[in-house]
């Protein structure tokens, strides 16, 4: 399987690479390429919110933060946890010692969110399943992915990536009881997520299709419960035939230099489960 490349930046190259988040999400590659977060975002909607959303990189987000945060104690790698040990973060003095670390790249926390994503990271510790997966020594947290796919470039940034070649991801989440995840891999899209990953893993040769992608999602309220799990086949399909969806579009929209919004819609019809009910 292919090592890790330390540089400072991509070469115009696939491979795999040890460069920061920052670096990552500002896209190195040339023309630019398409990361499973973007083709979730191109599924979902339209190629013109899609490129609003490229051309108008959101602001960090204090749940954001607070996942950062976790990944940062649980995956032992990533931006600096600061306490800004303050009642209150809306004075002048406050906010600009906040900006000043978001600055250097590191993650202010208030003592409570700093006190919680230690709790989080010691309860990861005591999940079996968990433990067995993200081992210290057994993988390389935050590696880079860059590929080529036909005339497009893609990028995947893997959590954790085994030396044995699983691929596990970990997240956070509000609720890890069956019905709430089944909604939360809907809505977030991490069926599509796992199959890009995956994607990434064979093209660059570092994940084994013998050992099945996992996400490690844990709750982020006391007592911090842990689930392991990975998607089943259906949802599995369903995340490529959208990553195909969000490929195709891309290619053309970037080809074209053309990033259309919605369908035309002359006729508008009721949800399905109204029509049922009337059925």
């Amino acid at each position: 399987m292919t090592a890790a490349v330390e540089v400072e930046a991509p070469a115009v190259q696939p491979g795999l690479y040890n460069i920061d988040a920052e670096l990552y999400h500002s896209d190195p590659i040339p023309g630019g390429s398409l990361s499973s977060t973007g083709a979730k975002k191109l599924a979902s909607s339209c190629p013109a919110k899609f490129k609003y959303w490229l051309d108008n990189p959101e602001p960090p987000k204090k749940t954001l933060d607070l996942g950062t945060a976790a990944h940062r104690l649980v995956l032992d790698d990533g931006p600096e946890l600061v306490l800004v040990d303050a009642p209150r973060w809306d004075t002048n003095a406050i906010k600009a010692e906040v900006a000043a670390i978001r600055a250097e790249g590191n993650i202010p926390l208030k003592r409570p969110e700093l006190e919680q994503v230690k709790a989080m990271a010691a309860a990861i510790r005591r999940d079996a399943d968990a433990v067995r997966l993200l081992e210290p020594g057994s993988g390389t947290a935050e590696q880079s992915a860059f590929w080529e796919d036909g005339n497009v470039w893609r990028r995947a940034r893997f959590d954790w990536l085994r030396h044995d070649g699983q691929v596990v991801d970990y997240k956070t989440a509000r609720s890890c009881r069956r019905q709430d995840l089944e909604k939360a891999f809907h809505e977030h899209g991490y069926a599509q997520q796992q199959e890009w990953y995956l994607d990434a893993g064979y093209a660059l040769d570092v994940a084994d299709p013998e050992r099945p992608f996992q996400f490690v999602l844990q709750e982020k309220d006391p007592p911090y419960l842990v689930v392991v799990t990975t998607c089943d086949p259906m949802a599995r399909a369903i995340g490529r035939h959208l990553n195909d969806v969000a490929l195709n579009a891309y290619a053309i929209c970037r080809q074209n230099d053309d990033w259309p919004g919605y369908l035309p819609a002359p006729l508008m019809a009721l949800p399905t489960w109204v029509e049922r009910e009337y059925l």
